[in-house]
């Protein structure tokens, strides 16, 4: 059985400066309020997150959430994830600017040996992240889990695990 679902927004540039990169993006269907977006300096005028940062910011939530929901489906109490995200900008090969790479970092607040099941669920949790999955069609992700002593239990060593 296919199961398809729709996710909406929908942008409004700002009125006040028609030539500018600024916009309120409304999340269609819901009762989130309005997103200010801008574009950084010396494009815009950096009045909001720019689309790169709200995309490591996607990637890095759905990771963390992921990481979350894994935990309390093993009947684990995990106290307040941290998560250090880092979108790497380059030029590709035409002179445009591209993410190039995106690194997540994810602290537990505890040590990994309070977690049950805690090898079997760091095995599996970001295969059930949409955002990440999705973006890994185009972009290379690398995540990393370390414990509230900065012990690392999940990803390539030396990825960065300052979370």
């Amino acid at each position: 059985m296919e199961e398809t679902r729709q996710v909406k927004v929908t942008l409004h540039q700002e009125a006040a400066d028609a030539s500018g990169y600024a916009f309120r993006v409304a999340f269609d269907d819901t009762a989130i309020p309005q997103l200010a977006t801008d574009e950084s300096p010396p494009l815009g005028l950096g009045g909001g997150p720019d689309p790169s940062r709200l995309l490591v910011a996607a990637v890095a939530n759905c990771l963390s959430a992921s990481l979350l929901f894994a935990l309390r489906k093993f009947h684990n109490s995990p106290g307040p994830l941290s998560t250090h995200a880092t979108a790497t900008l380059a030029r590709n090969a035409g002179g445009r600017w591209r993410v190039a790479h995106i690194q997540a970092d994810l602290r537990l607040a505890e040590v990994g040996a309070d977690h049950t099941q805690l090898e079997r669920l760091l095995a599996q949790f970001e295969d059930f992240c949409i955002v990440t999955e999705s973006v890994r069609q185009g972009v290379p992700v690398t995540v990393a889990v370390s414990d509230a002593r900065g012990a690392h239990l999940h990803g390539p060593r030396g990825a960065g695990t300052d979370a």
